[in-house]
């Protein structure tokens, strides 16, 4: 039997849960659905069938009060006037869903609108809706978040005193000391080196499997939102703290034959989560810069501010990153600007030396 990698199994589960969401909709979205899906990934479709599933749940407690959710038509949604979209913007402040409260931060609800703007725009095009209400709509103002990251100057380099910490573990309990072997102490070390010398995604790492890595070029093979697979090189740095991770994990005797992924967790020997992963990131990262909040997307943005600084190309780096648009790149590394700034300051002489 072939094995599925970590992204293959993502989108079978995927579907499998956008299958069972259906019978949850109103049967236009199927057509929806269906019309989309050379253009999106499982992943994505999985996240608008949520959306519109809370999107029609508050048509039929505010207008549609009648009905059930899978009774609503397409003349229901069309007759809708672009004040029921903006009243859900605003309800999504705090909502209730199956009994669950939810909450949406000014980013949730831009997505949310967003997955609305296709489900119009889909059905516009086709000729069923006789306007695009959903465009209509502004997208709520976003602001810009404080961006964190790990320091690395002349004063401090809490890059070093991280890899430190995850290397010696002075500052873990006598509890969390007793549970660290010397197989998940290289894991460790591996992974934090990995996200700190390569920008690597969490999702991106997750999936990395044994035979994705090529020591004869340090380089390894990574698949990037959308599903496109490309090719990141690493450094001897990284390359040896992988290969001791690598020979620990082959000579074990837990060592699971049938598990492909690179990291495997220290309990069941199978593929780590993501959530496992964001909380061995919190763990170590809390003992050193205890007033920063450090996740995984945190490294890559250390990762990225230091590899502007040491190449000062922002395409380089909107490239090693996988970013589509520079914007991107500019909008998360802050410090790129900051850099900028301070390079320019000297630049503009008021008075002759002499």
């Amino acid at each position: 039997m072939i094995n599925k990698s970590y992204f293959e199994n993502r989108n079978i589960n995927s579907i499998k849960k956008i299958e069972q969401l259906k019978n949850d909709l109103p049967f236009f979205c199927q057509e929806f659905f269906l019309g989309i899906e050379s253009t999106t990934t499982p992943l994505t479709r999985l996240n608008y069938a949520y959306d519109l599933r809370i999107f029609f749940d508050f048509l039929i407690k505010k207008l549609y009060k009648n009905k059930i959710i899978t009774e609503l038509t397409l003349k229901d949604i069309d007759d809708l006037d672009m004040i029921y979209i903006e009243m859900f913007i605003s309800y999504l402040n705090s909502y209730t869903f199956n009994n669950k409260k939810g909450i949406c931060n000014e980013r949730a609800k831009a997505r949310k609108l967003s997955t609305i703007r296709s489900f119009y725009k889909y059905f516009f095009n086709k000729g069923k809706f006789k306007a695009n209400t959903a465009a209509k709509i502004p997208t709520p103002k976003i602001h810009d978040k404080e961006i964190i990251r790990l320091e690395a100057n002349d004063k401090i380099n809490e890059i070093v005193d991280l890899l430190n910490e995850v290397e010696y573990g002075d500052g873990l309990s006598l509890r969390q000391k007793a549970l660290r072997s010397t197989l998940t102490k290289a894991r460790d070390i591996a992974l934090f080196t990995l996200f700190l010398g390569t920008g690597i995604r969490i999702s991106e790492l997750v999936g990395l499997n044994n035979d994705d890595i090529d020591f004869r070029t340090n380089s390894f093979k990574v698949t990037r939102k959308g599903g496109n697979q490309t090719i990141l090189y690493f450094s001897n740095e990284i390359a040896i703290a992988l290969k001791e991770y690598i020979n620990l994990k082959q000579n074990t005797n837990n060592n699971n034959e049938n598990e492909h992924a690179l990291f495997l967790s220290s309990t069941n020997y199978k593929r780590l989560s993501v959530r496992a992963i964001q909380e061995l990131v919190k763990k170590y990262a809390r003992i050193v810069i205890p007033l920063k909040k450090i996740t995984p997307h945190k490294l890559r943005s250390t990762f990225g501010t230091q590899l502007y600084r040491a190449t000062g190309d922002i395409y380089y780096v909107a490239d090693v990153l996988g970013h589509k648009d520079v914007n991107t790149t500019k909008k998360h590394y802050a410090a790129i600007s900051d850099d900028l700034r301070r390079n320019l300051a000297g630049k503009v002489k008021l008075r002759d030396d002499d």
